[in-house]
């Protein structure tokens, strides 16, 4: 796949929700891909290697935050390898009750034909 088909799809499959952010997991993302956040967010570590411990940080994120609303803007382009798209959440975490609203950007790197990597960049107001 090109970089910007690719990107759009991911995009397409963010705001459709989590059944379709997961299908484009396992349909864009190369088998040892790896995502990067920001901040240490439940004890994970910054670091997820391989698309199924990616599908598990996904998990851990529904299983913890109830969203309220997600808002995505882009992609944003950068050459022919890299692409980005701007994340806006309202999320409660369920342990805190606590409500948050963060932003982040998501810069994603593409090889081959699929994600590679992923970064997260972000301020929060989160519990």
């Amino acid at each position: 796949m090109e970089l910007k088909e690719i990107a759009r799809e991911l995009v397409a499959g963010c705001r459709a929700g989590n059944a379709a952010v997961r299908a484009n997991l396992d349909r864009l993302y190369a088998d040892n891909a790896v995502s990067v956040e920001a901040a240490d967010m439940g004890g994970q570590g910054r670091e997820t290697h391989g698309v199924k411990a990616i599908h598990g940080k996904h998990d851990w994120w529904e299983n913890a935050m109830e969203e309220h609303s997600t808002e995505v803007i882009g992609p944003f382009y950068f050459g022919d390898s890299q692409f980005s798209a701007i994340f806006r959440v309202d999320a409660t975490d369920k342990q805190s009750g606590e409500r948050f609203q963060m932003e982040e950007i998501g810069v994603y790197h593409v090889k081959d034909g699929k994600i590679v990597r992923e970064e997260f960049h972000y301020a929060v107001e989160a519990p």
